[in-house]
């Protein structure tokens, strides 16, 4: 019972019955030219003092609203309203007009099918609660069963008379069950009729993968270079403490890579949050490269007091621009495990050959195990950054030595 009188007179059931009253305020000016139609026709003058003509009136300016409904701004007008008065999700109705035949075809009929049953609603809430009070109040006042308003001689008898409130009752009762079920029937078809196409949705599927890739990007730079620069930061500063009355020289150039290292990442970080702030496009934020950034990278690592030993037989500024900057990133998240791991010396090779870009870092196993499940997400990143561009990648130890192989096509990288 609880249950029934909230699908009733709830807060919901409420804002639908706004929203069938303003179905029923848009179609007053069709009824009224439906009027202008049907009283000459009929030779009548007095069209509303007749129910048959109301209602054909009403019957001829619905085809007018429906022919009117093809106006672009009416399929986000009305798909608003049911948002805020039906309940509807917000993704469950489309935000733009009607672009084509289909979505202007289903745009026309809600809005025919809201003006219709609005239409109706709204002629009963006018009608049936004053006559409901009418009649609640009959028995009591003996004005009232005087007056010329036409009441049946049945309401004459007490038996009638003592009806007559529960008849009132039962009226409006009626009357929030119509209301209900028209409400819920909109509810219904609004995501049917006005819900996105099978276009719009591709769309914001897209939209939503584009939203993701940028993100992945993001995150995956915020990786490489924090991560990487927090990881030589700390080694940097742990080498130069241990030889700080010993070997002032190195402490020095320490103390010199710990700023550089510092000021390239408040750079980096700088354009990511750059990106997420303006929305930019990723390839508006400045990264570094293989043919600009390499022998930086090197002087930082080493001033950590890692071994690294470089062999490059190629020409990174040859390279194409998209795979100069993944290859840094990738070279960079190599030296970065070895880093925190500690394995050294490190051996890093570049090289092309049968028109692709081979990166190589080995150091020893040690303290270098296996990624571990659900652990850091370097080597899924190098991974996500080799698929994207059609290479191959592989990471493992093998005979006491931690190896990473990628192999980078270099062409066809756009």
């Amino acid at each position: 019972m609880t249950r029934t009188w909230g699908l009733l007179f709830d807060g919901r059931a409420r804002r639908r019955w706004i929203h069938l009253i303003l179905g029923g305020a848009l179609a007053m000016p069709y009824v009224l030219v439906g009027s202008v139609v049907v009283g000459p026709l009929t030779g009548v003058n007095d069209v509303f003092g007749s129910l048959p003509l109301q209602l054909g009136s009403f019957a001829v300016g619905l085809p007018i609203a429906t022919v009117t409904s093809l106006f672009p701004l009416t399929r986000p007008l009305e798909a608003g309203a049911a948002r805020a008065l039906c309940g509807i999700e917000g993704d469950a109705l489309a935000h733009g007009p009607a672009r084509t035949r289909s979505e202007r075809g289903r745009t026309a009929a809600w809005f025919t099918l809201h003006l219709g049953l609005g239409g109706i609603i709204s002629g009963m809430s006018l009608a049936v609660p004053p006559f409901a009070v009418f009649l609640m109040l009959l028995p009591l006042f003996q004005g009232l069963r005087d007056t010329r308003i036409g009441t049946p001689e049945v309401l004459e008898h007490g038996w009638a008379l003592a009806l007559c409130p529960v008849a009132a009752l039962a009226m409006l009762i009626a009357l929030a069950a119509c209301v209900a079920a028209c409400g819920a029937l909109l509810a219904h078809w609004a995501p049917a009729l006005l819900g996105p196409s099978p276009a719009d949705r591709l769309a914001a599927a897209e939209a939503r993968a584009a939203d993701l890739a940028v993100r992945n990007r993001l995150a995956r730079e915020l990786h490489d270079s924090v991560g990487h620069a927090l990881s030589a930061v700390t080694l940097q500063a742990s080498a130069a403490r241990r030889v700080l009355d010993t070997d002032p020289d190195f402490v020095r150039e320490a103390l010199a890579a710990i700023e550089d290292t510092t000021r390239r990442t408040v750079g980096e970080l700088d354009a990511v949050l750059g990106v997420l702030r303006d929305g930019d496009a990723p390839g508006t934020a400045p990264a570094p490269t293989l043919a600009a950034d390499l022998d930086g990278l090197l002087r930082r690592t080493r001033a950590a007091g890692q071994r690294v030993t470089a062999t490059v037989d190629t020409g990174p500024a040859a390279l194409p621009p998209l795979v100069s900057r993944e290859a840094y990133r990738i070279v960079q998240e190599g030296l970065n495990n070895a880093l925190k791991h500690a394995g050294e010396p490190v051996a890093l090779r570049i090289a092309t050959a049968d028109g692709h870009l081979d990166i190589a870092v080995e150091n020893p196993l040690g303290a270098c195990p296996a990624p571990r499940p659900g652990g850091g997400h370097g080597l899924r990143g190098i991974a996500d950054r080799v698929r994207l561009l059609g290479g191959t990648s592989r990471a493992g130890a093998e005979n006491g030595t931690w190896h990473l192989h990628v192999r980078l096509p270099l062409k066809g990288s756009t």
